[in-house]
């Protein structure tokens, strides 16, 4: 069972059959997001439908596109050798 798992993730001949398994997720969790009550929010920006998600993608697009900038640029990595 776990082997099959790790093939499907691993393997890039389900590529397209991942894509599709994420889009629907997204879609389902999008969906899912227009049927949550709003009655109590903080912000404005709270009640948009979808504001999670999207929060959600642009921080963590915004912490692995920072991690790697500061690992190639800012001299934080180091080679695969560094200490052989």
């Amino acid at each position: 069972m776990i082997a099959k798992l790790v093939n499907f993730f691993g393997d890039p001949q389900y590529r397209a059959r991942r894509r599709q398994l994420f889009v629907i997720i997204l879609a389902m969790t999008l969906a899912a997001d227009f049927l949550v009550r709003r009655d109590h929010v903080e912000g404005f920006w709270q009640a948009i439908p979808g504001w999670g998600a999207l929060y959600g993608f642009i921080a963590c697009f915004l912490i692995v596109f920072v991690s790697k900038f500061l690992g190639h640029q800012g001299k934080l990595m180091r080679r695969e050798d560094y200490y052989d």
